[in-house]
């Protein structure tokens, strides 16, 4: 049989720098196929313990960066004191319950008090928070949390919007149910309008969430 190539290739460098014990996840995967079973030394599973050691290496590699770092002093002085929104941000991460995938999209927004971030630190903020083991309440909270100490502005806003396979694979089975989370800080708590204006825009134009 043809020796299948996968992309594993694409996580050498976070395996790298990774934390993660890649030899004992092998072991673990390996019990795992056992236990249920399996022949771990059939063609198709031969290097799948490898491949998910990798895989994870991938999948949590927010736990070895600093959020810090990631914004690498993107911060610019602007006189600028009305909403910046970033919606629709793509992002997948792994419920720490079950390890298995939710995935959706967060919108971002604040009002700045003298300064402003680089646009693409938004999205990597979220990524970074995402690839760790996680509950969609403590990632909303956790990306409003550090935009809010990172820039002091007036006001920090975040929305989750995400599908859960340990919700749609497994259990109840509700294959089109999903969960909004959403934290408010300064202004977009205090002031109705303030939030609703955020609300509203990230409604315009909407599509569905799907997988």
């Amino acid at each position: 049989m043809e020796d299948i190539k996968f992309d594993d290739n694409l996580a050498d460098e976070l395996n790298a720098k990774s934390k993660i014990d890649i030899g004992e996840v092998q072991s673990a995967v390996l019990r795992i196929l056992q236990a249920i079973g399996e022949d771990p030394n059939r063609e198709g599973l031969k290097r799948t313990p490898e491949r998910i050691a990798r895989m994870y290496a991938e999948l949590l590699s927010g736990y070895q960066m600093d959020p810090l770092k990631v914004v690498n002093g993107a911060l610019f002085d602007i006189k600028y004191d009305e909403m910046v929104i970033v919606r629709d941000i793509e992002f997948y991460s792994l419920c720490e319950h079950h390890m298995l995938p939710f995935m959706g999209r967060v919108h971002v927004a604040y009002i700045p008090d003298g300064k402003v971030l680089g646009l693409s630190k938004i999205p990597r903020i979220v990524d970074l928070y995402a690839h760790r083991l996680q509950v969609q309440e403590r990632l909303t909270r956790q990306i409003a949390d550090f935009i809010r100490d990172l820039l002091h502005p007036q006001g920090v806003a975040v929305v989750v919007e995400a599908l859960h396979l340990c919700m749609s694979m497994r259990g109840v089975q509700k294959h089109n149910a999903r969960l909004t989370t959403s934290a408010m800080h300064g202004a977009f708590r205090s002031n109705l309008a303030t939030r609703q204006e955020f609300l509203d825009n990230i409604s315009r134009g909407a599509s569905p969430l799907q997988i």
